[in-house]
């Protein structure tokens, strides 16, 4: 068995080492929630690029030339020559319409026609006669009266006056028989363009004079040039007097999640369409090259340049606070507190802002504020945003951030 004094000497080393871990314990605890308490600032620093902003809009893949066949006449289809898909010429044949009526039409039109040009003659026969009737009269010793000449030379001019009168009837005649003839002609339906067959809404037997329900037709055949697919989006109101032809554009495709074209825009609409309220004007986007992926109809976003902005002060919009209707921001370009900058701002987009005074290359501004005694979040930020977005179009330089 030990002796007393040495169990005791033993518990007061032991009481020594507790006390020291308390304290070590306490003192490094003491250190972290001192480091940990203290407000925290994410920063970023302000440089120099280029912003851009852009309008967004969305509508469809168009077909810019193209051919709605529908022909004017009535009739059975036959002889049906195209499938979709299949190029076709101008003037190459697509159907044969059977109609009958128009075969009796054009013969009863020729037979006219013919009528009115026998008119003619016979006018003119009857105004030979009758100018050589007067002529004789006038002939000393001939007897005749001056009434009797005078009735002579009366049937002269209504002899010659029928003559103009079967002129016009033979011309009125011709023309309803060339009518006649086009309507006729008809029957043979051909491409007035060259293209690709887009759409065939009938077959070989169909009336056409069926198409139609109500107010609305169905088209036989839709030809259209893909060559000069486009891009139509719907702008808004509010942003149609940022767009101007000739600005830049890129095109995202619902189709295509991983593809991306550019184009510029080509035309506007002067009008605009009301769909439940909302103004909208047609944009015309033409593509600057065109990929065999893209098809008609495809749905399509357009992010149309409206501004380009090169070497200017950016900083991200989080960085950008206002107060009492003037800007400013943090700057913490030394110490652990950051002072206030006012600071005049330019374009916006989506992401960034420009600064155009008040602020300095290199200056580290605070995006983000992290107060660890905040009972709601953990960290706070601000932000102005003015809409648009930075997008990148082959040729224009380099981006904001």
């Amino acid at each position: 068995m030990k002796k007393i004094p040495e169990i005791a000497k033993n518990k007061k080393y032991i009481a020594v080492l507790i006390l020291i871990l308390i304290i070590g314990g306490y003192y490094w605890y003491s250190k972290s929630k001192s480091k940990t308490g203290q407000t925290q600032y994410v920063t970023t620093v302000a440089e120099k690029g280029t912003l851009t902003t852009f309008v967004s809009a969305s509508g469809s893949v168009i077909v810019d030339q193209s051919s709605n066949i529908d022909p004017t006449i009535t009739g059975t289809v036959a002889n049906l020559a195209v499938s979709i898909g299949d190029k076709v010429t101008k003037g190459q044949l697509l159907f044969n319409i059977v109609n009958n009526d128009l075969s009796v039409s054009v013969a009863k039109a020729k037979s006219s026609l013919e009528s009115s040009a026998n008119s003619i003659e016979s006018a003119r026969v009857q105004v030979k006669s009758a100018k050589a009737d007067h002529a004789d009269a006038e002939k000393s010793g001939s007897g005749v009266s001056t009434a009797g000449k005078a009735v002579l030379k009366r049937k002269v001019d209504l002899a010659e006056d029928g003559v103009t009168a079967a002129e016009k009837s033979y011309q009125a005649t011709l023309a309803d028989y060339n009518n006649t003839l086009s309507d006729a002609a008809k029957r043979n339906v051909t491409s007035p363009i060259d293209g690709t067959v887009n759409s065939i809404n009938v077959k070989n037997g169909d009336d056409l004079s069926k198409l139609s329900s109500g107010s609305s037709r169905t088209v036989p055949i839709i030809i259209g040039d893909l060559s000069t697919q486009k891009a139509q989006v719907q702008v808004n109101e509010v942003d149609i007097s940022n767009v101007q032809i000739g600005q830049k554009a890129t095109l995202t495709f619902d189709a295509l999640p991983d593809f991306t074209a550019t184009g510029k825009v080509e035309k506007m609409d002067s009008l605009g369409t009301t769909t439940q309220g909302v103004v909208t004007y047609n944009v015309t986007i033409a593509f600057d090259s065109l990929d065999p992926r893209i098809k008609p109809d495809m749905s399509v976003t357009a992010d149309i340049i409206t501004t380009v902005k090169q070497n200017v002060i950016i900083v991200p919009n989080s960085a950008v606070k206002t107060q009492g209707g003037s800007s400013y921001v943090e700057v913490l370009n030394s110490g652990n507190t950051p002072t206030q900058v006012n600071v005049q701002t330019g374009t916006s987009n989506n992401t960034d802002t420009e600064i155009t005074s008040g602020l300095n290359v290199g200056d580290k501004v605070v995006t983000q504020t992290v107060n660890p005694t905040a009972t709601t979040g953990a960290t706070t930020s601000s932000s102005r945003n003015s809409g648009g977005g930075n997008v990148r179009i082959p040729g224009v330089g380099g981006f904001g951030r």
